[in-house]
This record gives C-alpha cells, structure tokens and sequence, in this order.
C-alpha cells in the first residue's frame, strides 16, 4: 500500500529514487527517536536550475512525503508511540533543512574580499621578482635568419647546419635512382634519408676543388636556374669572383661557342688582374672562352649544361638528390636540391673556398709566383707578335743600310774634292 501510494503521488520521480533508509523505519514497527538520523542538508549548487524531472527530490519534499504517509497508515501505527516519534523527528528534520548557517557565508565573502585586496600585492612582488631573474638562466636567440647565408656564408658546413637546413631530405623511395643507393642513410615514412657524413665529405671535396680552380686561375661559373636561386648564385659568383647563371640554359653555349659569344668583349690581364693593351688584334680573333668549372645546383633541369661539358672535358659539381643520376657531373654533392636553405649553404661554402683561392693567387703574385700558365692561344699570338717584331726590326736595319750606302755614293768627302779640282788647274 505504501509504494503504490508514493508511484500515485510522485511517480516515475519517487520511483527512480531508492528509498532512504530513514522510510524502512518508518514503515518498521520499532521505530525510536534515539536511533532515528536526520538527513543531510541541501547542498546549494549552481546545477540546480538545469535539473530534470528524473532528478533527486530534495529533503524538503521527502519529509512533506513522508509527514503525509504516515497519517494514511493505519489506526493502530497513529495511535502507538512510535508514529508521535516519528512525527516529532520529522519537525526536527525540516527544521533543519530551512535553517541556514549565516556564518558560512562571511567566511567566503571573507575570503573572497581578502583575495581581492591582495592582487596588486602579488602583482607587484611578480613585477620585483622578473626585474630580479630576468637576466639569469639561458637566452632565447633567433637561430635561423633567412638570408644569413647570403649575408654571411659559413666556410664550413657542420652536421647541425645540414640538419636544420633539411639537407638530408631525400624524395620518396618510388623516385628513387639506385645509383644513389652508397649515399642513403636509411628510409623514413617513404621517404629516403640522405647520410649527412657523406654529404660533408663530398662538400669538402668540392670546396677544396673550388678553391684549387680559383687558386689556378680558372674561370668558375655557378649555375641555378630554380625559382629563388637567383641570389644565392649571384652571391657564390661574387665571392669567388666567377660568373652566374640563372636563367635556361642556352644548348651550344659551349660547343658552339663561336656563333653565340663571338661578340663577348675579353680583357686580357696580368698576374695582379690588371689589364693589358695591345691584344686586340688577338680578342677580335680568338675563340670565346669556356669555363674551367661549372657548378651546377639543380642538374636535374640542366641536362644539356652537363651534357655539353662532358663533351668539353670540363669538369663539374652538382648537387645530387635521390632521383638524380650521379654519373652526369663530375664531383657530387649528395643533398635535397629542393630546399633553398641547403642550395644557400652549399654555393656559400663553395664561394668561399673561391674567395680562399682568389686570395691565395694574390698573396703569391705579391711575392712574385704566378700560379697558372698561359693559355696556348695567348702563347701563340706572343710567339707570332715576337716573330713579327723581329721581322719589322730586321727590315729596319736592311733600310737604314740602304740609306747609308746611297749616302756614301751621292756626297765626297772633303779630299777627293781636292784631289780631283788640285791637280788639274794650273795658272
């Protein structure tokens, strides 16, 4: 009877809540005050307003509930001393659930406000403790500029630098050329991992070639040709004191050399680079010059270049990237020749091993020592120029003796004039 009258009065909400302990007392015949417990307060939580019909009914709806159900028991249980019990329990019970504790709240409020009043305290000691650590522990530096290698280029190229310049960022293994197999670290999501040890290494190799090449005399030319290598080739050129190339390559320009650098001006110069005259009846006829060394930075789109020294004999560097045949230049670079950083790192170093070169072939013309050879067609046209001094000198001297005999025959001397006049005249 009990449980149907609390699924007519409250529910599927009085269902949904197990009863409390304090209702099997009640409902018990051996119901006592000494061994009754009240129920807790209410809490006063901020979820009470978004609570549903399935919720948990407050106290002060289960003690209305249970104050009801027990003057509907029966007249025995109403008349015994456990039902005034209850009955006086139940005042006890709603008395103190509407009590409320003022106490409770100026301590929060206390709380609260003494926080308050301490936040331009704890600001200002914040203020005094950065002043007093701001300089201790280690500094944030900006350790990448973009254009570092272009203002700055390193002489050497370390592990770290060719690391942060993703120098070892190969294509992925279905573009791979198993030439390269002898430079490849490993495999990495897909993709091949160029070894950094052998990229130094050949580096080094490079660089020391440059500046023997620069060191001799020769004539360098840096080649890029990708979008944004316009300054790093620009920049290697200038240290070395070589010649860029930035734009397509134009097949023939050395093979075929005499057709379209015939009008090219040349300048003939001495140990010091300083310019010579009287060669120009020489550089209006010679052949254009070729390079001595080509360093190519992407020779994947510069296969005619490569091709055209190869037929030349002149020797070449290139970057190397996994899906790049090595065979097709000289000395290689294993490297990512898609990534500007490591293009800027690599034609650095290689400029300054040129700048290193060109400063060592000064210092020893200083001292006397000419450190390349003549080329052979400058060679000749000193050997033809000698002989046609030689023959202009001896033509001269044939004339001045002519000169001298007809001389001898058109004036006497003073005593053939009196031996010829002295004689004959008489008086």
């Amino acid at each position: 009877m009990i449980v149907r009258n609390i699924g007519a009065r409250l529910g599927r909400r009085a269902l949904a809540t197990p009863l409390s302990r304090a209702s099997f007392q009640a409902q018990s015949r051996f119901l006592s005050q000494d061994n009754f417990t009240a129920p807790p307060p209410p809490t006063n939580t901020k979820k009470q307003a978004a609570e549903t019909a399935f919720a948990e009914p407050t106290l002060e709806e289960q003690a209305d509930f249970y104050a009801e159900s027990i003057e509907k028991l029966t007249p025995e249980f109403a008349a015994s001393p456990a039902a005034e019990a209850w009955s006086a329990t139940s005042a006890t019970a709603t008395e103190t659930v509407t009590t409320w504790d003022p106490s409770l709240v100026d301590e929060e409020a206390l709380k609260l406000k003494q926080q308050i009043e301490a936040i331009p305290g704890n600001f200002k000691l914040f203020k005094q403790t950065k002043a007093q650590t701001q300089k201790l522990g280690a500094g944030v530096e900006v350790r990448y500029i973009p254009e570092q290698y272009l203002r700055n280029p390193p002489s050497d190229a370390s592990l770290e630098d060719l690391m942060a310049a993703q120098a070892h960022m190969g294509h992925n293994t279905s573009l791979w050329n198993p030439a390269n197999a002898r430079y490849i670290y490993g495999v990495r999501q897909g993709i091949h991992i160029i070894s950094l040890e052998t990229t130094a290494t050949h580096l080094r190799r490079a660089a020391r070639v440059v500046e023997e090449v620069a060191y001799r005399g020769g004539l360098i030319l840096f080649v890029g040709t990708r979008p944004g290598q316009r300054p790093i080739v620009v920049r290697a050129a200038e240290l070395a004191k070589a010649c860029h190339l930035f734009t397509k390559w134009r097949p023939g320009t050395i093979t075929n050399r005499e057709q379209l650098l015939g009008g090219v001006p040349l300048t003939v110069v001495d140990e010091l680079d300083r310019p010579l005259s009287g060669f120009e009846d020489h550089l209006h006829d010679r052949r254009p010059l070729a390079p001595d060394l080509v360093v190519c930075l992407n020779p994947k789109e510069n296969m005619t270049l490569l091709y055209e020294c190869s037929l030349a004999k002149v020797p070449t560097i290139g970057i190397i990237d996994t899906n790049t045949n090595p065979a097709w230049v000289t000395y290689q670079i294993p490297a990512n020749d898609d990534s500007l950083r490591a293009t800027a790192l690599i034609s650095g170093v290689l400029g300054r091993a040129g700048e290193r070169g060109q400063k060592r072939r000064l210092e020893a013309a200083q001292r006397g020592e000419v450190t390349w050879k003549t080329p052979a067609e400058v060679q000749g046209y000193f050997e033809l120029a000698s002989a046609r001094a030689a023959d202009v000198r001896r033509r001269q001297a044939q004339d001045n003796s002519v000169e001298e005999q007809k001389e001898k025959d058109t004036f006497l001397s003073e005593d053939a004039l009196k031996e010829m006049f002295g004689g004959g005249a008489r008086v």
